[in-house]
C-alpha cells in the first residue's frame, strides 16, 4: 500500500491519501479550504490515475471537514464518519466564525455511519478497521490498517500529546481511557499517524506521552 501526506488549510490538518496498485483509493479528512489545495489534491489523484473509492472523516471538527462539499462534488462520494459530532457540521459557519475563518458552505449529510470495529476494504484485499476513540470529541474514529502496521489517529493522540478537552462535548478522562483501552492495545510499532504534526509510534507513546503515564 502507498500512501501519501497533505497538509491543508489554516490549521495545518493532515490530510492521507491511501492506495495500491489495483489505483483504488481512499482520503482521511480531506480537509482542502483555498482553490489552490483543492487543486493540488486533485491534480495528484489525477496524475496518479486513482480511483477514490471512501473518504473518512476521523471527526467532525470544522478543521477536517472543509473539504467535504468539494470531495462529493468532485468524486460523487459521500463522506463515511461517526456521527457523534454531526452539530459541529451543522453549525460549520458559526463555529469557524469564533476563529477568525470564513466558511459558507453546507456541510453534505453523512452517507455510510461507521461504528466501533466496522471495516472498509479496497483495492487487492486492504482493510482499515474503525476504532471508537471519544473524548476529544463524541464520535471521534481513528482508522488500522493491520497489515501495514499503520493507525490513523485523528485528534485523539498526537506524538507526546493528546487532543484537546476544552471543548464542551469533551472530555479528558474518556479520552485518555480511550487510548489506553483502543489504541495501545496494538502492537508497539504500529506508526501512528496524527491528524495535525508528526507521526510516532504507539511504543515511543507508551514509554513518553506524560498524559498517558
Amino acid at each position: 500500500m502507498k500512501f501519501k501526506k497533505f497538509v491543508f488549510n489554516p490549521v495545518d490538518v493532515n490530510c492521507y491519501l491511501l492506495w495500491d496498485e489495483s489505483k483504488e483509493a481512499v482520503l482521511i479528512d480531506a480537509a482542502v479550504l483555498f482553490p489552490e489545495e483543492k487543486e493540488e489534491l486533485k491534480n495528484f489523484i489525477a496524475r496518479e490515475g486513482l480511483q477514490i473509492k471512501y473518504h473518512l472523516n476521523t471527526h467532525l471538527h470544522f478543521d477536517h471537514i472543509f473539504g467535504n462539499p468539494f470531495i462529493e462534488e468532485s468524486f460523487g462520494i459521500k463522506t463515511s464518519a461517526n456521527d457523534g459530532d454531526w452539530q459541529w457540521a451543522e453549525s460549520i459557519t458559526e463555529r469557524v466564525a469564533r476563529f477568525g475563518l470564513r466558511y459558507n458552505e453546507k456541510i453534505p449529510q453523512l452517507g455510510t455511519i461507521l461504528c466501533d470495529n466496522d471495516t472498509i476494504t479496497f483495492g487487492n484485499g486492504n482493510t482499515i478497521k474503525a476504532i471508537h476513540v471519544p473524548g476529544h470529541s463524541p464520535g471521534s474514529l481513528a482508522y488500522y490498517v493491520e497489515k501495514e502496521k499503520v493507525l490513523f489517529s485523528g485528534d485523539a493522540l498526537f506524538r507526546g500529546s493528546i487532543g484537546r478537552t476544552d471543548f464542551p462535548d469533551s472530555d479528558y478522562q474518556t479520552l485518555v481511557d480511550s487510548i489506553r483501552r483502543k489504541l495501545f492495545t496494538l502492537p508497539d510499532d504500529t506508526t501512528v499517524y496524527p491528524g495535525h504534526s508528526e507521526s510516532t509510534t504507539i511504543g515511543f507513546e507508551k514509554q513518553y506521552n506524560r498524559y498517558l503515564m
